[in-house]
């Protein structure tokens, strides 16, 4: 009766061990996926397939290379010390795209491209998230849309505008933009200029630590989140 029991207490044992062990082969696996799914970076640019597949849109960085591409990650710089706009290159929107950061703002340059034989329409949104320590109220994103410019901010707390910018869209859609009638061989340039304006009346030291992160969306359609 003693070997018995030793027998059945080694069995459970034995079984337990390789039960715990599949948990943490299912667990493993399925923080690897969560992490193909979500990791995108801090910044990054994305192109709804549909465009492709069904326009012949194309989005990239080098005009050398216009290979289908359904993301892009951005760099951007390590840092961010509030500046003011002033301090900005006059220029940054003449070059030849990607990354040309600077100290403490982040610029880039990219192009939607329709490669294909049909007019298309598309829409763009640029969404903040995963915003600590309210960075974004000092916080302003510069768009160059073939040429024109446009620079967001949050609104002020008594729902204003900041001098010389657009509001938000909400708290975390700056802004959503639509392109229609986008014909065969044309091609859209985009800069995006992002910085901590110093001279924000939110600009104050709680920010200090504080971070974000965006992405940029080409969809196929208006999407009502």
């Amino acid at each position: 009766m003693l070997s018995e029991k030793v027998r059945k207490e080694k069995y459970m044992k034995k079984r337990l061990v390789i039960i715990l062990i599949i948990l943490l082969l299912l667990l493993l696996l399925l923080y690897i996926s969560t992490k193909l799914i979500f990791n995108k970076g801090n910044y990054s640019i994305t192109l709804d397939r549909n465009l492709y597949f069904e326009r012949g849109l194309v989005v990239y960085d080098d005009p050398s290379d216009k290979t289908y591409r359904a993301e892009i990650n951005l760099q951007g710089p390590t840092s961010f010390r509030n500046i003011s706009e002033s301090w900005l290159p006059s220029n940054l929107d003449d070059n030849d795209g990607g990354e040309h950061n600077g100290t403490n703002y982040l610029a880039y340059t990219f192009f939607v491209e329709n490669t294909g034989s049909l007019i298309a329409d598309y829409w763009s949104e640029f969404v903040l998230y995963d915003i600590v320590r309210n960075v974004d109220e000092a916080l302003r994103i510069k768009l160059i849309y073939n040429g024109e410019a446009t620079t967001y901010a949050k609104a002020k707390n008594n729902g204003n505008a900041e001098n010389g910018t657009t509001p938000f869209q909400s708290d975390d859609l700056v802004f959503r933009r639509h392109v229609a009638n986008f014909k065969p061989g044309s091609i859209d340039k985009y800069t995006l200029i992002i910085w901590i304006e110093g001279n924000d009346p939110d600009c104050l030291d709680d920010l200090i630590g504080g971070s974000f992160k965006f992405y940029m969306d080409l969809n196929s359609e208006f999407i009502d989140e």
